[in-house]
């Protein structure tokens, strides 16, 4: 017997509702590879680092445009969407991150820089958006929520001609963004893990 897919609203972040949104996106990121590479293999610790790095990241990068899915009121997952030209952090948001990273430890906090350095010396050098992370709540993966999330994204991509743009540390995801019209243009690993670098052209 199929299972019908759920059908949620995908629509632009509320300012009340960044705190579920934080702790959905890490619910949903908190077992793949490069989570467990980065902040080790006791997934509560992982679930609470997560959800520090993604509350920060929103709080300070404040010219990203997130999308959110919403279920009967409830956020179940979304995506962070940087527009050309914020996808990469001045100097003033590095600061801001900065205490909040060194009290992960000093292993941890290397990962950390180590990880987000390599994806970022990867950021194309033209105008693109940024999608990312993009994540579903975990009880809910694989009902097509991912895929109502890329639709909307890929829309507004179109109307306004944008190049598309995006990391992923997950082979399975990469067919996805693939039925997007993502194509993966490098690849290698980061920390141990395989990572794949996307673009969608305008």
């Amino acid at each position: 017997m199929s299972v019908e897919r759920p059908v949620v609203e995908v629509r632009d972040l509320g300012p009340d509702e960044q705190a579920a949104f934080a702790a959905a996106l890490a619910r949903g990121m908190r077992d793949n590879p490069m989570t467990v590479a980065v902040f080790g293999e006791d997934p509560d610790r992982r679930h609470r680092r997560l959800e520090w790095v993604f509350s920060t990241l929103f709080r300070v990068m404040t010219d990203q445009v997130p999308l959110v899915a919403i279920d009967d009121g409830i956020v179940v997952g979304g995506t962070g969407v940087a527009l050309p030209g914020t996808c990469q952090p001045t100097t003033a948001q590095r600061l801001r991150f900065l205490p909040g990273t060194l009290a992960l430890g000093p292993a941890t906090a290397g990962r950390m820089v180590r990880w987000l350095g390599a994806w970022g010396a990867k950021d194309l050098g033209e105008p693109h958006a940024h999608l990312g992370p993009l994540a579903v709540d975990a009880h809910l993966q694989g009902r097509g929520i991912g895929t109502q999330i890329l639709q909307q994204h890929c829309r507004r991509l179109d109307e306004h001609q944008l190049v598309g743009y995006l990391e992923t540390d997950k082979e399975v995801n990469v067919r996805l963004y693939q039925r997007h019209g993502y194509q993966v243009i490098g690849e290698g690993p980061v920390l141990g893990v395989r990572c794949w670098y996307m673009r969608r052209p305008a």
